[in-house]
């Protein structure tokens, strides 16, 4: 079944037939519009990424829930903005949260790519997509053809690689999730920040082509002279506001960690 995405009144953003956003109210320069709360089923539900430690929005999502059954809590990784409400939302629900890292887990069971939950005979299938940080997994909706991405692809702007990340494996898992949009007949992807992307393999290609395209400029601004991430910035991202000079730094230095092992 095609998931089919329509704009809701409001500050929510988008759904499919299965899942909807209820958006935190965090944004900023790192987080856009907010987090991207996400919950998928039926009369059961998966809640996914409670955002950060905020009363009113998880309040407002219990609200939302109604006599919905939350199932499980799942973290597309632990950055505070998409893990920070969880423990908070599992007292209310009394739901357990799965995450690959054991520092965010409560309850006795982890997550990691291949396992598969079921609510209301659909389907959630976790893949393991790691580089944005060293945590980072995706959630497919084989129902909604859609995939869930975290900070893995965002639905504007592109990834930065966090201090816990790795660049070689955000290209693998890039690479990884291209195939599967292909192979899987993608419709969307369902970003942790951002509007639902319609168009995934189109999105993919310009996520690799973008990386591509800042690798050789920085082997550029290199050659021209630049030694530190800050003077490497200065060059490569002069077009860029210089309030996202912090996060472009760290992406330089994961890139120049990526090319000093080539």
């Amino acid at each position: 079944m095609s998931g089919l995405y329509i704009p809701l009144a409001g500050p929510d953003g988008s759904r499919t037939d299965h899942a909807e956003n209820i958006l935190a109210p965090n944004p900023g320069e790192m987080t856009l519009d907010g987090t991207n709360t996400w919950v998928f089923g039926a009369e059961d539900v998966i809640v996914i990424d409670p955002g950060p430690d905020d009363e009113a929005h998880l309040q407002r999502l219990v609200e939302h829930l109604g006599a919905r059954r939350v199932r499980h809590i799942l973290l597309t990784h632990g950055h505070h903005d998409h893990s920070g409400g969880a423990r908070r939302l599992a007292e209310l629900v009394k739901a357990p949260v799965r995450a690959l890292d054991p520092r965010h887990r409560l309850g006795d069971e982890g997550l990691t790519d291949g396992d598969v939950f079921t609510v209301n005979d659909l389907d959630l299938r976790v893949y393991g997509t790691p580089g944005h940080s060293f945590d980072s997994l995706c959630f497919w909706l084989p129902d909604d053809s859609a995939m869930l991405t975290g900070d893995t692809v965002l639905g504007r702007g592109t990834t930065v690689i966090a201090p816990d990340g790795n660049l070689a494996d955000y290209l693998r898992s890039l690479d990884r999730l291209r195939a599967l949009a292909e192979e899987l007949g993608a419709e969307a992807l369902l970003p942790g920040h951002g509007p639902v992307l319609a168009h995934p393999i189109a999105a993919l290609d310009g996520y690799l082509a973008h990386r591509r395209m800042r690798l050789d400029q920085i082997r550029a601004a290199k050659q021209a002279g630049a030694k530190t991430p800050r003077e490497i910035v200065e060059i490569v991202y002069a077009d860029v506001d210089e309030s996202l000079w912090f996060a472009a730094e760290m992406s330089v230095q994961a890139q120049l960690d990526y090319l000093e092992r080539l």
